[in-house]
């Protein structure tokens, strides 16, 4: 990726002081390799076969939420182990590629606001932790329903709206897809996610070179307060994983999705999947680019144990709690949480 023609506060030669993690916090060893065990299902061959169906819920519970999704690569396939498989996830190339362009666009413009309307841009100034800051820029705003939120999205670049519009509509599709597969495996009825599930917010963040990568952070661990999460990430590493108390590096694979289950589907699921920590590490060499859509249940829906997980053997495991509520007792957006609550409740 071009390097950002504009920002220039990740110009420099030492990593500032502000930008230098606690050592608990600090990544430390970058060298570890990608792992080649990552989960990945071929959704074109899942219709129809249990045993697919199987694999993604026995992947969600093996690798903490983790499967790569993506399109047919010609020769990629043969060099996947027997245990994987190649995903065909249906979304376009061309409007992947639209939207990662248009998103490039807009963090090279030399200004923009922040707080403006219904998003939020945030640079590398902004304090992540302990007064430290992420070495990123990102920028957030509301997604459900698209007619009422896209007034609130940036002017510019002028096609942007357009652009994520097309994007959005896509991955509505592929979530709902991946959502009623999840939910077959799990044993709900059909149609269990589809009134309450909902594209709600954008998350976009790109990751300038870093002189020191080892001492900073692009993004703290945390877990996601969503249903599922789609990550489109390009091909630049960065990603990683918690798994058995360490950290594994989630391969950039071409026209890949990696979809992440959040905090949500693991209470729906009375904790038969689990929503895991991840982070992302910075490069010395390259631009991270990557678009994640949260797909959260509605504020008012009341998220608890599927009534038919729960038995004598398995009781419930959390009490009934209003999505808002939950959003709000955690903090789930940490200092924009009240920000993003009110676009999302707003729209208008």
């Amino acid at each position: 990726m071009k390097e950002l023609k504009d920002s220039k506060w990740f110009d420099v030669e030492y990593l500032p002081k502000e930008y230098i993690f606690s050592k608990e916090y600090r990544p430390g060893n970058l060298d570890s390799p990608v792992c080649d065990s990552i989960p990945v299902i071929d959704l074109s061959k899942v219709n129809g076969h249990v045993n697919s169906v199987e694999a993604i819920v026995k992947a969600s519970k093996e690798f903490g939420t983790y499967l790569n999704l993506f399109d047919s690569i010609p020769g990629y396939s043969d060099s996947i182990p027997v245990t994987k498989q190649v995903i065909n996830h249906g979304i376009p190339e061309k409007k992947v590629n639209d939207a990662m362009n248009v998103l490039k666009e807009f963090f090279n413009m030399s200004s923009k606001e922040t707080h403006t309307k219904g998003w939020i841009y945030t640079n590398s100034t902004d304090y992540a932790k302990d007064g430290v800051h992420l070495w990123r820029e990102n920028l957030k705003h509301p997604c459900h329903p698209i007619e009422d939120c896209i007034h609130l999205w940036p002017d510019n670049p002028t096609r942007y709206q357009e652009v994520i519009s097309a994007y959005l509509v896509e991955i509505q599709k592929l979530s709902l897809r991946i959502l009623e597969l999840i939910s077959e495996g799990l044993g709900l009825k059909s149609g269990y996610f589809k009134d309450m599930s909902e594209v709600q917010l954008l998350s976009s963040n790109i990751y300038p070179p870093c002189p020191d990568p080892s001492l900073t952070l692009g993004i703290l661990p945390h877990q996601d307060p969503s249903l599922i999460t789609l990550l489109y990430q390009g091909q630049s590493n960065g990603l990683q994983v918690m798994k058995d108390g360490q950290w594994i590096n989630v391969g950039a694979i071409p026209n890949a999705f990696v979809v992440n289950i959040g905090n949500q589907l693991e209470i729906i699921s009375n904790e038969k999947l689990k929503s895991v920590k991840h982070r992302v590490v910075n490069s010395t060499n390259e631009t991270r680019l990557s678009i994640a859509t949260f797909v959260n249940p509605s504020p008012d829906t009341i998220i608890e144990p599927a009534k038919v997980l729960v038995n004598e053997m398995e009781p419930s495991r959390y009490t009934p709690k209003q999505y808002k509520e939950y959003v709000q007792y955690n903090n789930a957006f940490g200092e924009y949480t009240v920000a993003i609550q009110n676009a999302l409740r707003s729209k208008n």
